[in-house]
């Protein structure tokens, strides 16, 4: 009997996580993290699942290491999160939301401030782009405790997020407040583990800039501040470093078109958004969409009725009907 104890033992902690092969899994996320922002996501969609199903089915295997087992956690809601996005890139807000509780989940398991607020991010993210500027206060708020306590680049994320939100509520006082604590936390962040994996587990300088601007262009009275923001958005993204996307570039874009058309520059607003309407259609996120929408929405509120107006309209139009297909599964 105590021979084959020994031997079920040893059976099992064969089949436990060795060190290299969970080294070899945080590298393919990792590689997942960073490449998400530059790749389209119809590429990536396959890997992330698997990868995602993969580390599941370690969770569910018996007696894993703790510490292996805190990692495949962590692993895992970081990889949800990114599976979130996707299912929010194509426009399915439902499920993104309800991948984002799962990777929460796993978050609460891996006792993981930064994580918890990265995804309370992306809560606020999806709310905000789905027309629910109220619920993506509320998660930036609520993320706020995790973002506090960890201390990374999270913290500017979260009131980054809030001032997109405010101010799309119009409001204006508290827009610029939110503008300011972001700020203010991008000269005090420090990278934790999450943020190591780079690409969309981090918020750049350059991300900061774009997330300003996307708020100020929602302000009548903060036009200047809006095309200065964008500007240096669009510049920031131009030098192509790592932490380049090319959703966040289309939408400083964007919001540069929207600032120039705020003040009858339609010239410079077409210079703005033509490379996003350049955009070839498996990069046409719902997030760029919706951008793109709003210039749309920016040269009906003005009411420029030039030729050259009515044709950008246009070609946006034809833009919203090649983008990515948005139906709920």
């Amino acid at each position: 009997m105590a021979a084959e104890r020994a031997r079920a033992f040893g059976e099992r902690s064969r089949s436990r996580l060795s060190d290299e092969a969970l080294e070899q899994i945080h590298d393919e996320v990792r590689s997942l993290a960073t490449d998400y922002p530059q790749r389209p996501v119809l590429q990536l969609l396959p890997s992330l699942i698997k990868v995602q199903g993969d580390l599941m089915d370690l969770i569910e295997t018996p007696q894993q290491h703790p510490a292996h087992l805190r990692q495949l956690y962590f692993l895992t809601a970081v990889t949800s999160g990114l599976v979130a996005k996707s299912s929010h890139d194509l426009g399915r807000t439902r499920a993104a939301m309800t991948q984002a509780r799962t990777a929460l989940l796993c978050a609460e398991q891996a006792g993981h401030n930064g994580l918890r607020a990265w995804i309370n991010g992306l809560e606020s993210m999806f709310s905000y782009w789905s027309g629910r500027p109220r619920d993506a206060v509320r998660y930036a708020q609520r993320g706020a405790e995790f973002a506090g306590r960890a201390g990374s680049t999270a913290a500017v994320w979260l009131p980054a997020s809030e001032a997109r939100a405010w101010a799309a509520l119009g409001r204006t006082d508290e827009t610029k407040a939110a503008i300011c604590r972001a700020e203010s936390a991008l000269d005090r962040a420090q990278s934790d583990d999450l943020d190591d994996l780079g690409g969309l587990c981090t918020f750049s300088p350059s991300r900061q800039l774009y997330y300003a601007a996307d708020a100020l262009t929602w302000l009548p009275s903060a036009g200047a501040d809006a095309e200065r923001y964008s500007e240096a958005a669009v510049a920031a993204y131009a030098s192509r470093e790592d932490d380049w996307a090319f959703g966040d570039e289309a939408g400083a874009m964007s919001d540069l078109a929207v600032a120039r058309i705020q003040r009858q520059e339609l010239d410079g607003a077409i210079e703005a958004v033509r490379p996003v309407l350049d955009l070839p259609p498996d990069q046409r996120i719902h997030g760029i969409a919706s951008s793109v929408e709003r210039v749309h929405g920016a040269l009906t509120s003005t009411g420029i009725r030039s030729a050259e107006a009515v044709e950008l309209q246009d070609e946006i139009e034809v833009f919203r009907r090649s983008a990515l297909p948005t139906t709920e599964q």
